[in-house]
C-alpha cells in the first residue's frame, strides 16, 4: 500500500491531540481534587505564588500544572504579568460543580476504564461480560456525579415539560418510578420539583441505592422517597403514572423483558420516560465526536455489563431509536415518540 504523506501527518496530528487530552484528563483530576480551579474562580489574573499559598500546595508543582493548563486552553495566561486566570466560561466549566457543564467528574470514568483494562481485555478474548459492580469505584462516582449535573439542568427545566401532561399528573400526585436510578440523583430532583408525588428508584447495584439513600436524606426528601435494590424486570408495584429510564435501558442484558414489566407496572394512561445517549440509526451517522466518546465508554461498560447478565441484547450506548421503538412495539406499546433531543441525548415517551 501505498502511503499519502498529507493524510498520514494528518493522522499523526490528531494522534498527538488525542494523546495530550489523555494527559491533560490527569491534569483536571488533580486540579479538581486539589481545589485549584475553585480557588481560581472570581480571582482574576493570579500568580503560581498566590494560588499555591490559597490551596496549601508546593508551588513548583502548581506552576507547571497552570502551565499545562493554558498550554490546553483550560486557563487563561497573561505574559505581561505573568499571571494566570480562570474566565468565566473556564470556571463553569471546570469550578462551578452545580453547573450542567461541570466536566471534571468525567475523567474519573476514564480512570476507572484504565484500571479496569485488564478486565477488559479479557472480556474481549473470552466473550464474557463485565458486571457495572466489578468495575473501579470511579465509574460509580464519576458517573454519577457528571449526570447530576446534567438532569440538574435539563430533567424539570425541559425533559419533563416536553412530554405531554406529565408536569400536571405530577402536580396532582402520582406514583413515580425511576429505574436504574444509580446514585438517585434524577430521583430527588423530580421529588423536589414535586412535592405531591411519590417516588421509588431501583437499581441492582447495592452499593449505588445506599448512596442514593444517604443523598435523599441530605436533600431532605427521604419520607416522600425511598431506594430498593431490585431488578429492572422484577421490582414491585403496578400502579405508577410515571416509569422513568435514565441512560440505562441500553445498559440491560434483558432490556426488553424490563420494558415489558414496565407496562405491566404502568397505572392507566401512564407515561414512560425513556432518555438515552443521542444516537443515529445508521453507524455512519454517529462517526463524530459524540459518537467516538460513547462507542468507546460503551465497549467497556455498557456492552460488558449487558453481556454480563446473560440476556437477550446487548444494545450498546448507540442503539438508536428505531432499535428502540421496536422493543417498545414488541412490549404492547402503540405510542412512542422523540420528545426532545440534545447533543447528547435522545428524550423518548412511550405510552401503552
Amino acid at each position: 500500500m501505498q502511503m499519502d504523506q498529507t493524510r498520514l501527518d494528518s493522522l499523526l496530528g490528531q494522534v498527538v491531540n488525542d494523546l495530550a487530552a489523555g494527559y491533560a484528563g490527569v491534569m483536571v483530576s488533580i486540579g479538581d481534587k486539589l481545589g485549584l480551579y475553585r480557588a481560581m474562580a472570581g480571582a482574576g489574573p493570579i500568580t503560581s505564588a498566590e494560588l499555591a499559598k490559597r490551596t496549601r500546595c508546593a508551588e513548583r508543582y502548581v506552576r507547571e500544572w497552570l502551565n499545562a493548563q493554558a498550554a490546553g486552553g483550560y486557563v487563561t495566561y497573561h505574559p505581561t504579568s505573568g499571571t494566570y486566570e480562570l474566565t468565566a466560561e473556564q470556571a463553569f466549566v471546570l469550578a462551578d460543580e452545580a453547573s450542567p457543564a461541570h466536566f471534571t467528574p468525567a475523567w474519573q470514568v476514564v480512570a476507572s476504564m484504565w484500571s479496569d483494562e485488564d478486565k477488559a481485555i479479557e472480556a474481549f478474548r473470552t466473550g464474557k461480560g463485565v458486571a457495572w459492580g466489578d468495575h473501579d469505584h470511579r465509574l460509580h462516582c464519576g458517573v454519577a456525579a457528571f449526570y447530576r449535573n446534567a438532569y440538574r439542568g435539563s430533567l424539570v427545566p425541559q425533559w419533563i415539560p416536553a412530554l405531554d401532561g406529565v408536569v400536571e399528573a405530577l402536580e396532582r400526585g402520582i406514583e413515580v418510578a425511576d429505574v436504574g436510578c444509580g446514585h438517585g440523583h434524577s430521583t430527588i430532583l423530580m421529588a423536589e420539583a414535586f412535592p405531591d408525588s411519590r417516588f421509588v428508584g431501583f437499581d441492582v447495584h447495592a452499593e449505588s441505592i445506599e448512596a442514593a439513600r444517604q443523598n435523599a436524606a441530605k436533600a431532605g426528601v427521604a419520607g416522600r422517597v425511598r431506594f430498593e435494590v431490585a431488578k429492572a424486570d422484577a421490582y414491585p408495584g403496578n400502579e405508577f403514572g410515571l416509569i422513568c429510564f435514565f441512560d440505562c435501558l441500553h445498559d440491560m442484558g434483558r432490556p426488553a423483558a424490563a420494558v415489558e414489566h414496565a407496562a405491566k407496572a404502568l397505572a392507566p394512561g401512564g407515561t414512560v420516560l425513556l432518555v438515552e445517549p443521542f444516537a443515529e440509526d445508521r453507524i455512519e451517522k454517529n462517526l463524530n465526536p459524540v459518537g467516538r466518546l460513547y462507542y468507546s465508554a460503551s465497549t467497556t461498560m455498557c456492552v460488558a455489563h449487558a453481556i454480563s447478565e446473560r440476556g437477550t441484547h446487548a444494545l450498546g450506548a448507540q442503539a438508536g431509536e428505531a432499535r428502540l421503538a421496536e422493543i417498545f412495539a414488541a412490549a404492547g406499546f402503540s405510542h412512542f415518540r422523540r420528545a426532545l433531543q440534545t447533543p447528547f441525548n435522545l428524550v423518548l415517551e412511550a405510552r401503552l
